[in-house]
């Protein structure tokens, strides 16, 4: 492998720039909104206010989301589901 190419692995790996690409395209198309442009704007700067400390980082699921999918897995309301249950839900 050429240096440069090394190099620039090594970049995004230490930046995570292919997980907050990811994160950006899921949030897009979660909201789907109007005018996406403005609304990654606004998202980088929730990123940015959130490692600040002055503020929350844009999560694609709210508390709501993630009750809602341990519900259909603890599909007997026992209020704690197995670790294959676990990672059936996270995997999808």
């Amino acid at each position: 492998m050429a240096a440069g190419e090394e190099q620039s692995r090594e970049y995004l790996r230490r930046y995570r720039v292919p997980e907050l690409l990811h994160h950006l395209g899921a949030l897009l198309l979660f909201h789907r909104p109007e005018r996406p442009r403005e609304f990654l704007i606004q998202v980088l700067e929730r990123v940015k206010a959130g490692r600040r400390g002055e503020g929350e980082y844009p999560f694609l699921m709210d508390e709501d989301n993630v009750d809602a999918m341990f519900s259909l897995l603890d599909v007997l309301g026992q209020g704690h589901i197995r670790a294959a249950q676990y990672r059936e839900g996270a995997s999808t």
